[in-house]
């Protein structure tokens, strides 16, 4: 489920064809579950008091970060103008992909892809002037609602017995 704005006077090509549902652009009915469910996010979305604490615990997961690996782990992106759920970091020398399989249930994806045993760095970071030794060890972590401090102490607790610990 998702929304779309259309401006007047834009003309798209259908989703799903078919019957003139939805003034031509969509066939079909829609879901009123997740038509509401859509609803019920929008509304959650609109109190973002809570991300000033998601905010602070991503500030307090990277000076954590900085703390436990001093210059082996680089923040990917601005130092204050970023997305307060979202933490890019880098692992020196490392690799984001591997570090992720041994990192089970942590909310995070690789910044680089693996393609035919070659490590593939991705085009944003690239644009933003990583380099590929960097951008290898790249892992994003996303920060929620739920996301506790004790949540971020355990992450940081688990990266050190992966990266410093194991070696």
């Amino acid at each position: 489920m998702g929304a779309l704005f259309v401006r007047d006077g834009v003309s798209i090509e259908p989703l799903v064809h078919g019957a003139g549902h939805e003034h031509g652009r969509r066939a079909g009915t829609e879901s009123v579950l997740l038509a509401a469910g859509l609803g019920q996010a929008c509304e959650l979305a609109r109190d973002l008091a809570p991300m000033d604490r998601v905010r602070a615990l991503r500030d307090r997961f990277w000076e954590a970060l900085q703390k436990q690996f001093g210059n082996r782990v680089r923040l990917n992106g601005h130092p204050t103008h970023r997305l307060p759920n979202t933490l890019n970091v880098s692992f020196v020398g490392r690799v984001g992909a591997e570090i992720l399989e041994r990192l089970e249930g942590v909310a995070a994806s690789t910044g680089s892809a693996c393609h035919s045993g070659r490590i593939e760095l991705s085009p944003v970071l690239e644009a933003m002037g990583v380099t590929p030794e960097v951008g290898m060890g790249a892992i994003r972590f996303s920060l929620g609602r739920g996301t506790t401090r004790e949540d971020i102490d355990l992450v940081v607790e688990r990266l050190t017995n992966l990266l410093i610990t194991a070696g």
